[in-house]
């Protein structure tokens, strides 16, 4: 507790210093001054501003529409449903079909269809497109702060999967420039992307974003992982056969039994380990898919994996079980995997980089034989899991951009195709429940259709995973990708530091109580228990920091009613002893109902001593409330004060048009003249939806009588104009010094904050 209260007073602290100056003249914001008394210097001097200056104005805004929160695959003892794409001989998509134009068969019987409809992802789905990003008109510009997504705003899912551990150095070249131009030209408004990498854990990259910064550095990290199982081009390069020499120089025979190559079992136990792996990722990533709306797609860069062995039918025993749990996974989870074999268009045949070095005219033959079928076998896999799950096969190709787009292009829509399924499905043979065997044909001529290739015999009750221990339930709202649950949180992260500490994140956990049980206790008393995980990943999947406590709040009176109206906020800190990108995950689990809530925020935090231009998180509060109330009204605390009314907080930043509106933040590394004057300008903008709805002049700012060049507070007030729109927005805060290089010239910051009537 004494640990919690430190932390509350420093963040206090931070917030009173941000006091220290508002700047006198806000052409773009209201330039009174946010009133404290824990303020020794700040200054007095204030402009009056005229009436188109001290509001910011919107701009008309598009509602997207509403998306169907109906399951796309259903398994039940009522209805199985599952998606269905139809193309023509061009592959364009086919999507004026009727019930009478499909047949659906299982395990070779043919069904009654209950169910049908097509689904468009096209009208009222995609925005505009985005235009052209500021990265690529200029690399210097600030960057365009991401739009917040919903559940229900989420039109496309995509995971972009690189299979490091199954991909050459010269293939993962082209995978770059690929997901590079996907970035920049092919992502829309509404989109959640991720992109990943099968040797990757659940860093603070491996998140499915709509932040197209969060997926270039993500872009960044996809290197050749010289551990897999590919080298360094897609055929490893012919070399002399050197267990031939020795067996030459050593008098063995050729055919003694004791006589075989231990590397050539090496290498195959080891292929077979990495192929288990890149299944297993797989695995992992579509589980987590699971609990995200809609029809998701899978898109994996790989060059290939194999699940026969042509000598030894038996040897891919493991790889084939771990494939057939992935594709009934998928099915289940309405993700659509495409595979794309990402060393393109390759010729078995020699180059250069070969040594055929004492090699016969049959040992070639065989070289280049061995090759083909290598290429054929590892493209098996590929072909067979894309197959599976509805998706293709992209192979023999070069463009791999061009392959992202044949997928996009294959999301425009889908039917769903539903029918009542006989009792026989659901039973066990000895015990185990078989793979029913799923087949769809199209009677019109000339039509393909690519659908699910069936399920095993279990319900999606049965199947969906049952958590019973704590431990288990928190680690499943952990791995949410969204914030949910029956207990809401808003999770609030904010990096800073100072000269004493370096660098730390600060993080603000709101917890809404409304449906926490609480237990009536002697004298007035109320207690609830709570469960809190916390977990920081960095950006390889380490984990930083780990917070396990069960919390207990206890209340009375006055501030009970309080507790349960207004939330209480959890104040965590975690020393950062390296700059990069981390990802905050939090669940909370009520003990007494079970009942779970999770939230999870990515944050970067600059690195302080490299003296560049850097900035604090934003603290963002209604005029009308202080830090102090809010972070004295932490969790644990006893007594009967009511807590004030916290959606003005920094914790939850929810405020009503026509609301005067302050932000604090800090300025670090700032550099000085040769007069030991700061050059620096600040700019507010205001974001909807990822479209700009205000900007702000750039304005001189003046430290006043601050000294500590390296740590400088800067604030100031908006009013929200009654003309903006409820929803979500984003405030901007750059910060330009002239004297720094044109490289660091500038720093930015954002928090999101919703307005309400």
């Amino acid at each position: 507790m004494k640990r919690r209260l430190a932390l509350i007073l420093a963040l206090t602290l931070l917030a009173s210093n941000a006091l220290a100056h508002v700047p006198s003249t806000l052409p773009q914001q209201t330039t009174q001054q946010p009133s404290t008394q824990t303020n020794p210097t700040q200054t007095s001097a204030q402009a009056t501003p005229t009436p188109t200056s001290t509001q910011a104005t919107p701009t008309p805004q598009s509602t997207p529409a509403e998306e169907s929160e109906e399951d796309v695959v259903r398994i039940t003892t009522n209805l199985v449903q599952f998606d269905a794409v139809v193309t023509d001989r061009q592959g364009h998509q086919v999507t004026d079909l009727r019930p009478e134009d499909f047949e659906v068969f299982l395990d070779g019987k043919k069904q009654e269809l209950t169910n049908f409809s097509y689904i468009s992802e096209e009208s009222g789905v995609l925005m505009a497109a985005t235009p052209t990003t500021p990265r690529l008109a200029d690399r210097n510009a600030p960057p365009i702060p991401p739009a917040h997504l919903r559940p229900e705003q989420v039109r496309r899912t995509v995971a972009l999967v690189v299979d490091d551990l199954g991909t050459s150095f010269q293939s993962l070249t082209y995978v770059r420039q690929a997901l590079k131009k996907f970035v920049d030209e092919q992502m829309q408004p509404g989109d959640l992307v991720a992109i990943m990498r099968t040797s990757a854990g659940m860093g603070a990259l491996q998140q499915f974003t709509s932040d197209k910064n969060i997926l270039y550095r993500a872009i960044e990290h996809v290197r050749w992982n010289p551990s897999g199982r590919s080298g360094i081009s897609a055929f490893a390069p012919a070399a002399p056969d050197a267990f031939a020499q020795a067996k030459q120089q050593s008098g063995l025979s050729n055919n003694n039994a004791n006589g075989n190559d231990p590397s050539s079992d090496l290498d195959e136990f080891r292929e077979e380990l990495f192929s288990v792996g890149t299944l297993g990722a797989l695995n992992f990533i579509v589980r987590g898919m699971n609990e995200l709306p809609g029809r998701k797609s899978v898109v994996m860069f790989s060059d290939g994996f194999k699940i026969y062995d042509q000598e030894d039918p038996t040897k891919k025993a493991r790889v084939i079980d771990n494939l057939r749990r992935l594709i009934d996974l998928a099915n289940r989870a309405s993700v659509v995997v495409y595979t794309v074999d990402a060393r393109g268009l390759q010729v078995a045949g020699l180059s250069a980089a070969d040594d055929l070095n004492g090699r016969t005219t049959q040992q070639i033959n065989d070289l280049l034989t061995s090759r083909l079928d290598e290429l054929i076998d590892t493209q098996q896999g590929l072909q067979y899991l894309a197959d599976a799950t509805g998706g293709f096969l992209v192979k023999n190709n070069n463009d791999m951009s061009g392959a992202v787009r044949r997928v996009l292009e294959d999301q425009k829509g889908y039917y769903l195709i539903g029918f009542r399924p006989d009792e026989s499905v659901f039973d066990s043979i000895r015990g185990r429940r078989h793979f029913n065997n799923l087949q769809v044909k199209v009677r019109r001529p000339g039509l393909r259709v690519r659908s699910r290739a069936g399920f095993i015999g279990v319900t999606d009750s049965e199947a969906k995973p049952v958590r019973r221990t704590r431990v288990e339930q928190l680690i499943g709202a952990l791995a949410s990708p969204f914030s949910s649950g029956d207990v809401p949180l808003r999770l609030t992260s904010l990096p800073g530091g100072d000269t004493a500490r370096g660098s730390y994140v600060t993080s603000l956990m709101h917890i809404d109580m409304g449906g926490v049980r609480f237990t009536d206790e002697a004298d007035g008393w109320h207690k609830a228990v709570l469960d809190v995980v916390a977990l920081t990943f960095g950006e390889e999947g380490n984990v930083i920091d780990r917070i396990d406590r069960t919390e207990t709040v206890r209340v009375r009176a006055a501030a009970y009613d309080a507790v349960r109206h207004n939330g209480l906020v959890y104040t965590m800190q975690v020393p950062v002893k390296k700059a990069g990108a981390y990802q905050l995950r939090v669940a909370v689990r009520d003990a007494a109902t079970e009942k779970l809530g999770s939230a999870s925020q990515f944050v970067e935090v600059p690195n302080l001593k490299k003296d560049r231009l850097a900035l604090s998180g934003i603290i963002m509060q209604s005029s009308g409330f202080t830090a102090v109330q809010l972070l004295s009204s932490g969790i644990g605390a006893e007594g009967e004060q009511a807590t004030p009314d916290p959606q003005g907080s920094p914790a939850v930043r929810r405020f009503r048009q026509g609301d005067d509106v302050d932000y604090y933040f800090n300025i670090y590394n700032a550099r000085l003249d040769s007069a030991g004057r700061t050059q620096l300008q600040t700019q507010m903008r205001l974001f909807r939806d990822g479209q700009q709805v205000y900007a702000g002049q750039p304005i001189p700012f003046d430290p006043g009588k601050q000294t500590d060049t390296k740590n400088l507070h800067d604030g100031s007030r908006i009013h929200l104009n009654t003309g903006l729109a409820p929803g979500d927005y984003v405030l901007q805060i750059i910060v330009t010094d002239a004297l720094a290089p044109e490289k660091r010239r500038a720093a930015t910051q954002w928090i999101d904050f919703e307005i309400v009537k």
